[in-house]
């Protein structure tokens, strides 16, 4: 039978002491309501007793925030202990975590002790939050280079004074999976009242080791894994919360006794959250939630991507959250991999014409990294022989635009048509909502805009800004793209493009 792994998110306590990444109160209790939404098992949401302001933002996600247990840290101080408990007594769940350095040079170089005492100060604090919370949990910090015998020691003193948790952190990333996994094996061991509690691991990425520690400790018996959003925090981070869980529901090969509980469709959703609340981009290559992570340039992945996605691609981009994979065009594409993005710009272009494109394109693909949408639009009209699926009824022709954020926007259109120039005004709610609307006038046509994106192609002050709408029409999506260095002009653009397409689906289906 499978068993359930418990994810521990440590978001909004390790990832917050990611230099540069502090968050205010309202900013904690909204990723602390995603990442229930998330449906992780245990949110710790911070370290009451270091600042008021932490025990407030404690205080107010253990109140308004329903489904995961709360947990609040604290060290094995009773003051600590009690604020921890204070802060966050009015979850349905809550949890206190407490810990303390156990190797011989946190002992000895930070806390200037020795074993016994540290022994005894931890039965007596995990007694006293037991006392108070009815589920505790305990942590030996710096578990990886602590003496094992010392270890087993202390981690069944404290389950005797009532842990139901014990953590067992690689606090500075040393450890490497084969070690780090025998580690747990021999607590299981040698701990005679193991069996009574929930081993977890709280691992650090110093040597990039921190998701493959994680899994070794799984496979040897723990059954929760503290993570975090994007693998944030302290130096080089935590082990990542999204790899963690696609590792396990990926590898089902490697995973059949055991799963989570996370919504993985809320992946690319609260990796984004924290990434822009914190202010910690995402490295592009990062595994899952990267930019790059469902990208392809080369020509022969895209050719097997669209033909057969798992050829290349090991997990359905849908499942964390996305829509689709991207093809990247570069120098490295196929003519594959172009007949398709054309397609969905809405050329449909024959074999003898795609040779022609396609020289076309390689030409400027070498001279650029990247070949936008905008730069095959170029192309394509430029084609002597080019088909277009949709034929331009309407033509942008001129745009003035008057706003502010003291005045109501008003957009002034020029739209060439069949029957000649023709000129709308309309105020709207910002330029785009008013050009949108001056457009529908001249049109007839009101689609529903569903998604609007832009972007910048070139580099530089007068960079090329490419707009990309979806509109929905009788249930079908229509994408429109429109490119120039004015990103109201490329937005009436766009906007014109995906209204022909709908003009020539609705006359020729």
């Amino acid at each position: 039978m499978s068993e359930k792994i418990l994810i521990f998110d440590t978001t909004l306590r390790d990832a917050e002491q990611t230099p540069g990444a502090a968050l205010n109160g309202n900013e904690k209790l909204a990723i602390a309501k995603h990442l229930s939404a998330l449906n992780v098992d245990v949110i710790e949401a911070g370290f009451p007793r270091s600042s008021p302001a932490d025990f407030e933002a404690v205080s107010r996600i253990a109140s308004e925030v329903e489904g995961p247990e709360i947990c609040a840290l604290s060290r094995i101080i009773e003051k600590d202990i009690t604020d921890a408990w204070e802060a966050i007594r009015d979850a349905k769940r809550p949890r206190i975590h407490t810990f303390v350095g156990t190797s011989e040079i946190h002992i000895k170089g930070i806390m200037r002790s020795d074993e016994d005492t540290i022994l005894k100060s931890s039965i007596e604090s995990v007694a006293y939050a037991r006392d108070l919370c009815p589920t505790v949990e305990f942590s030996p910090m710096d578990a990886a280079r602590t003496d094992p015998v010392y270890l087993f020691e202390i981690i069944e003193a404290t389950i005797e004074a009532g842990a139901s948790i014990i953590n067992i952190p690689d606090t500075v990333g040393y450890a490497i999976p084969s070690e780090f996994g025998k580690l747990i094996a021999s607590i299981k061991q040698n701990v005679s009242n193991i069996d009574q509690v929930i081993i977890s691991v709280h691992c650090h990425n110093d040597l990039g080791l921190a998701v493959a520690n994680s899994i070794a400790a799984i496979k040897n018996g723990a059954r929760q894994v503290e993570c975090t959003v994007n693998g944030l925090g302290e130096r080089a981070g935590n082990t990542s919360m999204e790899e963690i869980v696609m590792a396990i529901r990926t590898r089902r090969d490697h995973f059949a006794d055991v799963h989570t509980d996370v919504d993985t469709t809320e992946i690319i959703p609260i990796s984004r959250l924290v990434s822009r609340t914190m202010g910690m981009p995402v490295a592009a290559n990062k595994a899952i939630v990267g930019a790059n992570a469902f990208a392809h340039s080369s020509g022969i992945h895209q050719d097997g991507v669209i033909k057969q996605r798992d050829t290349f691609e090991i997990i359905n981009p849908t499942v964390v959250g996305l829509q689709e994979s991207q093809i990247i065009l570069s120098p490295r594409s196929g003519r594959n991999a172009l007949r398709h993005r054309l397609a969905v710009l809405g050329y449909d272009v024959e074999t003898e014409q795609l040779d022609s494109v396609y020289e076309r394109f390689l030409s400027l693909a070498d001279k650029k990294k990247e070949v936008h949408d905008a730069d095959l639009e170029a192309i394509m009209q430029d084609e002597s022989k080019t088909v277009l699926v949709s034929e331009n009824r309407y033509q942008f022709d001129h745009i003035q635009v008057f706003s502010g954020n003291q005045i109501t926007s008003t957009a002034t259109v020029g739209i060439t048509t069949e029957g000649g120039a023709v000129t709308e005004a309309a105020t709207g709610d910002g330029p785009v909502d008013a050009t949108y609307k001056a457009i529908s006038r001249v049109t007839g046509f009101s689609p529903t805009l569903s998604d609007y994106q832009i972007r910048s192609v070139t580099e530089g002050m007068d960079a090329i800004g490419e707009v990309t709408v979806k509109v929905k029409e009788q249930g079908r999506s229509f994408v429109g793209h429109g490119a120039s260095t004015d990103i109201i002009e490329a937005s009436a653009k766009a906007y014109i493009n995906a209204i022909n397409k709908v003009i020539h689906f609705r006359e020729n289906g």
